[in-house]
């Protein structure tokens, strides 16, 4: 039998989900008839008594203080409309586990499987069906893993008896057939099916479905990088793969401090007293557009667990965001069929980030979010994290011949299967319901127990090798860890969320929170008893054979049976043909401001632009006391900083700086110059807070439409920009990741592609952070000083050409041989202790930086545009590696910053107020409270 507890807020108490269901509801869908929303937890407990339930429901599901409960009855009796929602069985609920736990924990011993759900309560006078089944299907229901609950189950308990291992007859299909099997699932195109045809008609016989859907996953984009690894030819040339390029140009830059790179789970560099740092940044752009909440949760989850992968094993130091979306305000009627609404999706990917890395103990201290109408059918989720670990644990090892394939953590169930192939393919109308097993929802408390459990048998020298089970699960792990040496698994050995799972779902399966290890027999016991001590599973899979071959059992029975050179190595090599036509993108015809106050509180509250404080408020940047500089400070705690750093090494004044850089409005007008851009703007928030440029290392992202020739064309000029910048800056990428399916196609023909992505991301070191300063000005009388090389003229992509309605054409064309110098001049400013405050500039240009600078110290500022510049360039001009610093009144200017452009155009004032002035008469004086009411509103609105 089965026993329900409903656990309710105390009437006149706060019920903040019901309140944010509310204001969803009014505000994203329009809906005034409802007028108020309350909810309630629902617990459900199968094999124990009424009277377990209610000892249960006292001790462990209800706060007294603030909340009542009731067992097997209902607490909402007197709304309108009563609804449950829970997840659908078989998809991972977090606190399910949590439940059995704690049940036996407290001496409850009948139980024998436990959920959890939510029941909403709505009020109002007029709530009509047809409102109920929007805010259902737009807010509360994710069809791909939730439903609405119409009867109280009858049992709890997911049974299943798993079917016979398929054989595909791939031998004898035809070019249509072959392309039929690839449809929606193994995303490989005929080329790739007719080589694994040819593989098996040479074995003389036909493929496990295990075979063929490890295949599928191995080939895919997502895992191996097709096109980054293709031969190109761009405008006839043939050109050098994409991702060789990349490695060469790290290669020659020699990095002294790099320990690792392009060759592990995430990018190493040296650090202080015997310790490296490492970075990884990853995207999760395919399961956050169908499922925001779990698949932000899960890209925070998995490129944590890159880190904890990486050598022998990092601890975990800060998780990093950058969200692109279309904007939260987009009509409901520009949503393409399939897809999620902007509002929704950027509440859900924030809440998602949040709760992983929050409930984790990981601070997340860096971000950025940006909006352009193109990322209505598809955002991008960019998720990063950094980690710290010993140096001579740093490179990766490889297994040797009889040791032991170990798994810990989570285990496994149908969430995420399909996900690496389903991430490799364009989105259509058709994804959410074709794909919703590609789906996972994290176990954040899950992950943290088997992360302290891999760094105590770290520290204890028990492990050969790591790993983490990401996209393609067991087939993705087990199989790159074997790939020279050879590996026997035996999938029915893998602990299971519920029965029934085919030996091909086991294996490719991306449950989350699992790790695979390499460990030597005569650890496994020593290994087994620090995994107990932190209540987390782990489980003897197989061996490392030595013969070079990947095999897979099931009952006795070989399900696959693979040799790895052909696994690895046996997808064609591409061959791609690029070109790339220059859009038109005419020039807006500009005209004299006359309401400067209207303008300057239009770019200030310009989405790209704007206060992002209420999103990173939901984060704990904090915590582990590691926080040097939080992305917010000044004199009220509300002006934005460049970057973070954190001190990793506690007690000692080494700093580890994170920042980065993107701009996709300035990729549409060119790849090229849009790319060096990015690069520029993550080494400029790094140096701006004092990191020294000869002391960072890169990380690319590439978020691109599906490859055609245009798209892959302004791909090559993309890496080409990354390529130059190393060359001329010396600072090599060492990690990185793209992700090439950012594409919808509609079933009416609509093709909408985003906006291109470069993300790069930044981290180094720094000797003593006492050397760094934050972006507030810190007084009045002190010099304003404009650094670096600009052409105001280059106004293209800038937010005050998207306020004319234009894009434009000249954008800011950057000389990476002269960025170098300028950020070694700032660098040695700060570090000198010369510099009272330092700002770079980038969207919204000088005036934006100006304003964040006085809103963060409080103060007010009064400058001085040339008289041959043109004000509204001059202000609002967004050349990346420019920056602003405060100087003492006294400072000598070309004493500070000799050999680089410089010039003092203003002061700090005492009052609030931001004043101009050219050809000796004032141009403006605006009301410094009024702008940042401007800039911090649009947040407000979106994040109540």
């Amino acid at each position: 039998m089965i026993q329900e507890v409903r656990v309710i807020a105390k009437p006149g108490l706060p019920d903040s989900k019901g309140d944010e269901s509310l204001y969803e509801i009014n505000r994203a869908l329009g809906i005034q008839s409802v007028e108020k929303v309350r909810t309630a937890r629902v617990f459900r407990f199968e094999g124990i008594s009424e009277k377990e339930a209610a000892y249960l429901a006292g001790k462990l599901l209800a706060e007294d203080v603030f909340q009542t409960y009731r067992v097997n009855g209902p607490v909402i009796e007197d709304a309108a409309v009563v609804l449950e929602v829970a997840y659908k069985p078989g998809v991972m609920n977090p606190e399910a586990a949590s439940l059995l736990k704690s049940a036996s924990d407290l001496g409850i011993t009948g139980l024998i499987a436990a959920d959890s759900s939510w029941e909403y309560g709505f009020y109002g006078r007029d709530i009509s069906g047809a409102d109920i089944e929007r805010i259902l299907n737009s807010l509360l229901v994710n069809a791909t893993i939730e439903y609405v609950v119409r009867e109280k189950p009858q049992t709890l308990v997911i049974k299943g008896v798993p079917g016979p291992t398929g054989v595909i007859p791939i031998r004898r299909m035809s070019d249509e057939e072959l392309l039929t099997l690839s449809r929606d699932k193994l995303f490989l195109n005929l080329e790739e099916m007719k080589v694994v045809q040819k593989y098996f008609a040479g074995l003389q016989r036909d493929p496990t479905d295990c075979e063929i859907e490890i295949i599928a996953q191995t080939w895919s984009e997502h895992c191996v990088h097709k096109t980054f690894r293709a031969k190109i030819s761009m405008d006839g040339q043939e050109k050098p793969p994409l991702l060789k390029r990349l490695k060469d140009a790290t290669a020659r830059s020699k990095h002294p401090l790099v320990l690792s790179a392009f060759v592990d789970n995430s990018g190493v560099m040296e650090f202080y007293e015997g310790t490296a740092i490492c970075g990884k940044v990853e995207t999760h752009n395919s399961p956050s557009a169908i499922e925001p909440y779990g698949g932000a949760m899960t890209g925070s989850g998995g490129v944590f667990r890159d880190i904890v992968g990486t050598g022998l094993g990092a601890k975990v130091l800060a998780s990093t965001n950058m969200f692109c979306f279309a904007p939260p305000g987009t009509p409901g009627e520009d949503i393409p069929p399939g897809c999620l609404h902007p509002h929704y999706l950027l509440r859900r990917v924030v809440t998602g980030v949040k709760d992983y890395g929050n409930r984790m103990g990981i601070p997340t201290n860096n971000g950025s979010v940006h909006f352009h109408p193109d990322f209505r059918a598809k955002p991008t989720v960019i998720v990063g994290a950094y980690g710290i670990l010993p140096a001579g644990s740093s490179r990766k090892r490889q297994p040797e011949a009889g040791d032991l394939v170990l798994t810990l953590g989570g285990r496994t169930g149908r969430d995420g299967i399909h996900g690496a192939t389903f991430s490799s393919g364009e989105m259509t109308d058709r994804t959410i319901d074709v794909n919703a097993s590609a789906v996972q929802i994290g176990h954040p408390i899950e992950e943290k127990r088997m992360f302290d459990a891999i760094l105590a048998a770290r520290d204890k020298g028990l492990l050969r090798a790591i790993t983490d089970c990401g996209a393609g699960g067991f087939a993705s792990a087990v199989g790159e860890m074997g790939s020279e040496i050879g590996v026997n698994i035996a999938l029915d050995r893998a602990p299971l969320k519920y029965p029934g799972l085919a030996p091909w779902e086991i294996l490719l399966s991306e449950s989350q929170e699992r790790m695979v290890l390499a460990v030597a027999p005569a650890h496994l016991e020593q290994l087994l008893e620090i995994c107990r001590g932190y209540n987390v599973e782990a489980t003897v899979l197989g061996e490392f054979t030595g013969d070079k071959r990947f095999c897979a059992t099931y009952e006795g029975l070989t399900v696959m049976d693979l040799e790895m050179e052909f696994l690895h190595d046996g997808l064609p090599q591409r061959f791609m043909t690029a070109a790339w036509q220059r859009p038109e993108h005419p020039e807006p015809t500009l005209r004299e401001t006359r309401n400067w106050s209207r303008l300057f509180a239009r770019v200030m509250g310009h989405l790209n632009v704007c206060s992002k404080e209420p999103i990173i408020r939901l984060y704990d940047h904090g915590v582990q006391g590691t926080s040097a500089l939080p992305p917010f400070a000044g004199a009220n705690g509300d002006g934005p900083n460049d970057a973070a750093i954190l001190t990793p090494l506690l007690g000692k004044p080494y700093g580890m700086v994170i920042s980065h850089g993107l701009n996709p409005v300035l990729n549409m007008i060119d790849p090229y110059h849009g790319s060096l851009w990015a690069a520029a703007e993550a080494v400029s928030n790094a140096v701006s807070s004092g990191a020294n440029p000869r002391e960072m290392v890169l990380i690319d992202n590439f978020i691109w439409p599906f490859p055609d020739e245009d798209a892959l064309g302004a791909l090559d000029m993309s890496v080409d920009a990354c390529v130059d910048f190393v060359r001329a800056t010396g600072m090599p990428f060492i990690s990185g990741k793209d992700s090439l399916s950012s594409t919808y196609r509609g079933q009416d023909g609509t093709v909408i592609k985003i906006p291109p992505v470069l993300c790069v991301s930044v981290f180094g070191r720094i000797p003593d952070v006492s050397r760094t300063v934050s972006a507030d000005f810190k007084g009045a009388g002190n010099q304003i000083v404009l650094v670096g090389c600009r052409n105001t003229s280059e106004m293209a992509g800038s937010v005050y050409y998207d306020l004319q309605g234009a894009i434009g054409q000249n954008l800011p064309k950057l000389d990476p041989d002269n960025l170098m110098k300028v950020f070694e001049a700032v660098y040695a400013a700060i570090d000198s202790g010369k510099l009272l405050a330092c700002h770079d500039i980038s969207e919204g240009g000088l005036g934006a930086a100006l304003a964040e600078m006085c809103f963060g110290g409080a103060t007010g500022a009064s400058i001085t545009i040339p008289a041959d510049e043109n004000p509204e360039q001059f202000l609002f001009n967004e050349t990346a590696g420019c920056f602003l610093a405060e100087l003492p009144a006294d400072a000598d200017l070309a004493d500070i910053f000799s050999g680089v452009p410089c010039s003092v155009i203003g002061k700090t004032t005492a009052g609030g107020l931001l004043t101009a002035e050219q050809y000796g008469k004032t141009l403006f004086t605006l009301n410094l409270d009024e702008l940042k009411e401007a800039w911090q509103r649009p947040m407000k609105e979106v994040f109540h």
